[in-house]
Protein backbone atom coordinates (compact mmCIF):
# COMPACT_ATOMS: atom_id res chain seq x y z
CA UNK A 1 0.00 0.00 0.00
CA UNK A 2 1.13 3.73 -0.78
CA UNK A 3 -0.10 6.38 0.28
CA UNK A 4 0.76 9.99 -0.29
CA UNK A 5 2.74 11.86 2.59
CA UNK A 6 0.42 13.61 5.07
CA UNK A 7 -2.01 11.05 5.30
CA UNK A 8 -2.64 8.04 7.76
CA UNK A 9 -2.47 4.25 7.34
CA UNK A 10 -6.06 3.94 6.99
CA UNK A 11 -6.32 7.24 4.45
CA UNK A 12 -7.49 10.24 6.84
CA UNK A 13 -6.27 13.06 6.03
CA UNK A 14 -4.36 14.97 8.49
CA UNK A 15 -2.30 18.42 8.97
CA UNK A 16 0.85 17.86 8.15
CA UNK A 17 4.19 19.49 8.78
CA UNK A 18 5.49 20.05 5.03
CA UNK A 19 8.93 21.07 4.52
CA UNK A 20 9.68 24.55 3.83
CA UNK A 21 10.61 25.27 0.63
CA UNK A 22 14.57 25.26 0.82
CA UNK A 23 13.99 21.97 2.54
CA UNK A 24 14.37 20.17 -0.65
CA UNK A 25 14.75 16.39 -0.02
CA UNK A 26 18.35 15.75 0.00
CA UNK A 27 17.51 12.25 -0.31
CA UNK A 28 14.70 10.54 -2.57
CA UNK A 29 13.87 7.27 -3.17
CA UNK A 30 11.30 6.44 -5.80
CA UNK A 31 10.29 3.29 -7.32
CA UNK A 32 12.81 1.41 -5.33
CA UNK A 33 12.36 -2.36 -6.21
CA UNK A 34 14.63 -5.06 -5.07
CA UNK A 35 13.95 -8.96 -4.05
CA UNK A 36 16.21 -11.49 -2.43
CA UNK A 37 15.33 -15.89 -3.85
CA UNK A 38 11.96 -16.45 -3.08
CA UNK A 39 10.67 -12.89 -1.12
CA UNK A 40 10.47 -9.15 -2.36
CA UNK A 41 11.15 -6.84 -0.12
CA UNK A 42 11.13 -3.79 -1.47
CA UNK A 43 8.25 -3.57 -4.00
CA UNK A 44 8.12 0.49 -5.23
CA UNK A 45 8.95 2.24 -2.46
CA UNK A 46 9.22 5.98 -2.23
CA UNK A 47 10.76 7.94 0.39
CA UNK A 48 11.88 11.59 0.77
CA UNK A 49 14.29 12.53 3.91
CA UNK A 50 14.82 16.42 3.88
CA UNK A 51 17.26 18.53 4.82
CA UNK A 52 17.29 20.10 8.83
CA UNK A 53 14.89 16.73 9.76
CA UNK A 54 15.14 13.48 11.14
CA UNK A 55 12.74 11.04 10.29
CA UNK A 56 12.14 8.08 11.93
CA UNK A 57 11.25 4.55 9.62
CA UNK A 58 9.01 2.34 11.72
CA UNK A 59 7.59 -1.01 10.26
CA UNK A 60 7.82 -5.00 11.13
CA UNK A 61 10.91 -6.95 10.29
CA UNK A 62 11.12 -8.04 7.01
CA UNK A 63 9.33 -4.53 6.02
CA UNK A 64 12.11 -3.43 4.37
CA UNK A 65 13.52 -0.67 6.22
CA UNK A 66 16.73 -1.48 6.63
CA UNK A 67 17.43 -2.87 2.83
CA UNK A 68 16.20 0.69 1.77
CA UNK A 69 19.34 2.52 3.78
CA UNK A 70 21.52 -0.23 2.34
CA UNK A 71 20.79 0.61 -1.02
CA UNK A 72 21.73 4.27 -0.46
CA UNK A 73 24.90 3.48 0.39
CA UNK A 74 25.86 0.73 -1.59
CA UNK A 75 25.48 -2.50 0.76
CA UNK A 76 22.84 -3.67 -1.88
CA UNK A 77 22.25 -2.92 -5.45
CA UNK A 78 18.60 -2.28 -6.10
CA UNK A 79 16.71 -3.93 -8.84
CA UNK A 80 15.21 -1.09 -9.92
CA UNK A 81 13.51 2.59 -9.11
CA UNK A 82 15.89 5.77 -8.30
CA UNK A 83 18.23 6.74 -5.90
CA UNK A 84 18.83 10.51 -5.51
CA UNK A 85 20.81 12.14 -3.20
CA UNK A 86 20.81 16.34 -3.38
CA UNK A 87 18.99 15.52 -7.04
CA UNK A 88 21.80 13.78 -8.58
CA UNK A 89 20.80 9.50 -9.36
CA UNK A 90 23.27 7.07 -8.22
CA UNK A 91 21.69 4.12 -9.69
CA UNK A 92 23.49 3.24 -12.49
CA UNK A 93 26.51 4.41 -11.58
CA UNK A 94 30.03 3.23 -11.18
CA UNK A 95 33.52 4.07 -10.55
CA UNK A 96 34.64 7.30 -9.11
CA UNK A 97 31.73 9.66 -9.49
CA UNK A 98 29.39 6.60 -7.64
CA UNK A 99 31.64 6.92 -4.78
CA UNK A 100 31.72 11.22 -4.76
CA UNK A 101 27.94 11.06 -4.86
CA UNK A 102 27.76 8.46 -2.43
CA UNK A 103 30.37 9.83 -0.07
CA UNK A 104 27.44 12.35 1.19
CA UNK A 105 25.18 9.81 2.54
CA UNK A 106 26.76 7.96 5.60
CA UNK A 107 25.48 4.99 7.34
CA UNK A 108 25.08 3.93 11.48
CA UNK A 109 24.52 0.45 12.22
CA UNK A 110 22.90 -1.31 15.23
CA UNK A 111 26.39 -3.12 15.48
CA UNK A 112 29.09 -0.43 15.55
CA UNK A 113 31.67 -1.05 13.05
CA UNK A 114 34.39 0.80 15.23
CA UNK A 115 38.13 -0.83 15.97
CA UNK A 116 38.09 -1.62 19.03
CA UNK A 117 41.93 -1.30 19.66
CA UNK A 118 42.39 2.11 17.70
CA UNK A 119 42.01 5.87 19.57
CA UNK A 120 38.67 7.26 19.16
CA UNK A 121 40.38 9.73 17.23
CA UNK A 122 41.81 7.32 14.76
CA UNK A 123 38.57 5.69 14.66
CA UNK A 124 36.64 9.26 13.91
CA UNK A 125 40.22 10.16 11.18
CA UNK A 126 38.66 6.86 9.33
CA UNK A 127 35.79 8.50 7.91
CA UNK A 128 37.63 10.77 6.02
CA UNK A 129 39.53 8.04 4.45
CA UNK A 130 38.01 7.93 1.06
CA UNK A 131 39.67 11.43 -0.05
CA UNK A 132 42.72 10.54 1.37
CA UNK A 133 45.48 8.04 -0.55
CA UNK A 134 45.54 4.10 0.32
CA UNK A 135 48.40 4.21 2.54
CA UNK A 136 46.14 6.14 5.45
CA UNK A 137 44.42 3.48 5.86
CA UNK A 138 47.58 0.77 6.81
CA UNK A 139 49.22 3.68 8.93
CA UNK A 140 46.70 5.98 10.63
CA UNK A 141 49.78 7.52 12.47
CA UNK A 142 50.09 9.29 8.66
CA UNK A 143 46.69 11.03 9.02
CA UNK A 144 47.87 14.28 8.31
CA UNK A 145 47.30 17.13 11.09
CA UNK A 146 44.40 19.15 9.50
CA UNK A 147 42.40 15.75 9.20
CA UNK A 148 43.08 15.06 12.95
CA UNK A 149 42.22 18.86 13.61
CA UNK A 150 38.50 18.27 12.20
CA UNK A 151 38.44 14.80 13.84
CA UNK A 152 38.32 17.07 16.64
CA UNK A 153 35.90 19.13 16.39
CA UNK A 154 33.83 16.15 15.15
CA UNK A 155 34.18 14.70 18.62
CA UNK A 156 33.49 17.89 19.80
CA UNK A 157 30.22 18.21 18.09
CA UNK A 158 28.99 14.84 19.66
CA UNK A 159 30.32 15.97 23.18
CA UNK A 160 33.69 13.29 23.06
CA UNK A 161 36.98 15.39 22.66
CA UNK A 162 37.91 14.98 26.41
CA UNK A 163 37.71 10.49 25.48
CA UNK A 164 39.92 11.44 22.00
CA UNK A 165 43.19 9.55 22.99
CA UNK A 166 41.00 6.30 24.77
CA UNK A 167 41.11 3.30 22.50
CA UNK A 168 37.26 2.35 21.45
CA UNK A 169 36.88 -0.29 23.71
CA UNK A 170 36.82 1.63 27.09
CA UNK A 171 33.73 3.53 25.67
CA UNK A 172 30.39 2.53 26.98
CA UNK A 173 27.89 1.64 23.94
CA UNK A 174 25.95 4.77 24.02
CA UNK A 175 29.30 6.97 23.88
CA UNK A 176 30.58 4.15 20.99
CA UNK A 177 27.77 5.03 19.14
CA UNK A 178 28.21 8.78 19.33
CA UNK A 179 32.11 7.98 17.98
CA UNK A 180 30.28 6.49 14.81
CA UNK A 181 28.32 9.64 14.10
CA UNK A 182 31.34 11.49 14.59
CA UNK A 183 33.18 9.52 12.16
CA UNK A 184 30.22 10.35 9.62
CA UNK A 185 30.71 13.70 10.19
CA UNK A 186 34.29 13.51 9.54
CA UNK A 187 33.37 11.88 6.16
CA UNK A 188 31.64 15.21 5.47
CA UNK A 189 28.21 13.48 4.95
CA UNK A 190 25.09 15.99 5.20
CA UNK A 191 22.88 12.58 4.65
CA UNK A 192 23.15 10.34 7.82
CA UNK A 193 21.48 6.54 7.74
CA UNK A 194 21.01 5.37 11.28
CA UNK A 195 19.66 1.80 11.29
CA UNK A 196 18.63 0.81 14.65
CA UNK A 197 21.24 2.65 16.24
CA UNK A 198 19.75 2.45 20.01
CA UNK A 199 18.31 -0.94 19.76
CA UNK A 200 21.02 -2.74 22.05
CA UNK A 201 21.69 0.48 24.06
CA UNK A 202 19.40 0.81 27.16
CA UNK A 203 17.27 3.54 27.51
CA UNK A 204 19.63 6.78 28.51
CA UNK A 205 22.18 5.78 26.18
CA UNK A 206 19.60 5.35 23.36
CA UNK A 207 17.77 8.93 24.26
CA UNK A 208 21.48 10.52 24.30
CA UNK A 209 21.90 9.19 20.70
CA UNK A 210 18.96 10.36 19.31
CA UNK A 211 19.00 13.82 20.90
CA UNK A 212 22.31 14.15 19.17
CA UNK A 213 20.90 13.18 15.75
CA UNK A 214 17.73 15.06 16.70
CA UNK A 215 20.67 18.01 17.16
CA UNK A 216 22.66 17.83 14.26
CA UNK A 217 19.35 17.49 11.86
CA UNK A 218 17.60 20.61 13.01
CA UNK A 219 21.05 23.17 13.92
CA UNK A 220 23.30 21.79 11.11
CA UNK A 221 20.96 20.54 8.72
CA UNK A 222 21.42 17.63 8.30
CA UNK A 223 19.35 14.79 6.36
CA UNK A 224 18.80 11.87 9.27
CA UNK A 225 16.70 9.17 8.70
CA UNK A 226 16.68 6.47 11.37
CA UNK A 227 14.89 3.15 11.58
CA UNK A 228 13.56 2.61 14.96
CA UNK A 229 11.21 -0.27 16.62
CA UNK A 230 10.29 2.43 19.59
CA UNK A 231 7.37 4.27 18.06
CA UNK A 232 8.02 6.35 21.92
CA UNK A 233 10.97 7.55 20.67
CA UNK A 234 10.00 8.43 16.78
CA UNK A 235 6.88 10.70 18.57
CA UNK A 236 9.52 12.23 20.74
CA UNK A 237 12.35 12.79 18.35
CA UNK A 238 11.16 12.95 14.74
CA UNK A 239 9.88 15.50 12.87
CA UNK A 240 8.25 12.96 10.35
CA UNK A 241 7.20 9.22 10.88
CA UNK A 242 7.42 6.84 8.29
CA UNK A 243 5.94 3.62 8.32
CA UNK A 244 7.00 0.66 5.99
CA UNK A 245 4.33 -2.29 5.18
CA UNK A 246 5.62 -4.96 2.51
CA UNK A 247 8.48 -3.00 0.88
CA UNK A 248 5.76 -0.13 0.71
CA UNK A 249 4.93 3.40 2.42
CA UNK A 250 2.45 2.76 3.95
CA UNK A 251 2.26 6.41 5.90
CA UNK A 252 3.91 9.87 6.31
CA UNK A 253 2.90 12.23 9.41
CA UNK A 254 4.00 14.12 11.82
CA UNK A 255 4.51 12.51 14.82
CA UNK A 256 1.40 14.14 17.02
CA UNK A 257 -0.83 12.55 14.22
CA UNK A 258 0.47 8.99 14.67
CA UNK A 259 -2.05 7.14 16.09
CA UNK A 260 -2.39 4.01 17.61
CA UNK A 261 -4.67 2.85 14.78
CA UNK A 262 -1.76 3.64 12.12
CA UNK A 263 0.71 1.56 14.60
CA UNK A 264 -1.67 -1.52 14.28
CA UNK A 265 -2.52 -1.16 10.50
CA UNK A 266 1.66 -1.11 9.77
CA UNK A 267 2.89 -3.91 12.12
CA UNK A 268 -0.29 -6.21 11.32
CA UNK A 269 0.69 -5.96 7.59
CA UNK A 270 4.07 -6.72 8.36
CA UNK A 271 3.05 -10.25 9.94
CA UNK A 272 4.09 -13.23 8.03
CA UNK A 273 6.84 -11.05 6.19
CA UNK A 274 10.14 -12.57 5.67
Amino acid sequence: MSVSPGRSAGGTAVADRSPSPEAVPSLSITGLRKSFPGRTVLAGLDLRIPARGLVAVLGANGSGKSTALRCVVGLEQPDGGSIRLHGEEIVGLSGRELARRRSRAAMIFQKIHLVQRRSVLDNVCAGALGRLPLRHSLVPALFPRELRDEAMECLHRVGLADRAGDTVGRLSGGQQQRVAVARALCQRADVVLADEPVAALDPAAATQVLELLSDLARGQGLAVAAVLHQPELARRYADRVVGLARGRLAFDTAPEHLSERDLDDLYAAGEGAS
